[in-house]
């Protein structure tokens, strides 16, 4: 709420957070229909995993210290975009054992929407708009944004702590959880960067959704299948995996966008 405040809503972070809402459910469609992408990640903790990424925690830190702050508004909507269809839709997945699985829920999925924190960020920037304190509330709630932005950093980390206390070996990755590790960190921002070209989007631009995308997996995949108590083991490996991995593969795609620029 506090970044929104400060940069404004514009056509940039709704093409942003459009773009990622619609290619993580494109994805999710796609994957389910076709036999041998479904075979590759049977499950949707594993599908989850391989297309929600860290844009919160990770993600904005990351492009606030690589990129200009003129992107931060693509950012951000990635971000949005993203946190919507987590919190929208992995509660309806993750469901297995409701009697209902098979009929669409509306009233769940309402009240996921309603309960996303990335809705209330915006539904708190619409109040804010609406009794002209958008500037006020953005000046007030910049500096505690940018200390939150700093801190998630340690939120990950100690995260990953807590995982690594875990029973059970970390790097022993059976076929289907490398498949989605390979989804999060190479195939979904290659996929990025053919849209970006795509929309005609400039070098800036390319790189923050890009490197959004290019962002290990998100910390809610463990937090919903821990939730509705759905493999949380192979979450856990997955989110640790994929972090690690991601000290190498987010400088070098920044490297890369710079060689392609």
């Amino acid at each position: 709420m506090g970044l929104l405040l400060k940069e404004g809503i514009d056509v940039n972070l709704i093409t942003s957070a459009s773009l990622a809402f619609s290619l993580i459910g494109i994805l999710i469609i796609l994957i389910n229909i076709c036999p041998i992408f479904k075979n590759s990640l049977p499950n949707y903790t594993l599908q989850m995993a391989g297309l929600i990424g860290n844009t919160s925690f990770l993600g904005i830190p990351v492009a606030i210290a690589l990129l200009p702050s003129t992107t931060i508004n693509f950012t951000i909507g990635f971000d949005l975009g993203t946190t919507l269809f987590a919190w929208i839709f992995g509660p309806f997945f993750l469901q297995e054992k409701s009697q209902n699985k098979n009929i669409l829920n509306i009233q769940g999925l309402l009240n996921a929407l309603i309960n996303s924190p990335a809705s209330r960020g915006i539904i708190g920037v619409l109040v804010a708009y609406l009794f002209d304190l958008n500037e006020i509330l953005g000046n007030y709630l910049w500096i505690p944004a940018r200390i939150v932005i700093g801190l998630a950093i340690i939120i990950v980390g100690t995260r990953l702590g807590i995982i690594t206390n875990q029973k059970g070996k970390i790097f022993d990755l059976k076929e289907e959880i490398k498949f989605s590790i390979l989804l999060k960190l190479f195939i979904l921002p290659f996929i990025v960067f053919l849209i970006s070209k795509f929309l005609s989007f400039d070098f800036y631009q390319s790189s923050a959704v890009i490197l959004q995308a290019g962002t290990p997996t998100a910390i809610s995949t463990i937090l919903m299948a821990e939730a509705y108590d759905v493999k949380q083991k192979i979450a856990s490996k997955i989110l640790f995996t994929t972090t690690l991995i991601s000290i190498i593969t987010i400088p070098l795609l920044k490297i890369l966008l710079n060689t392609l620029n």
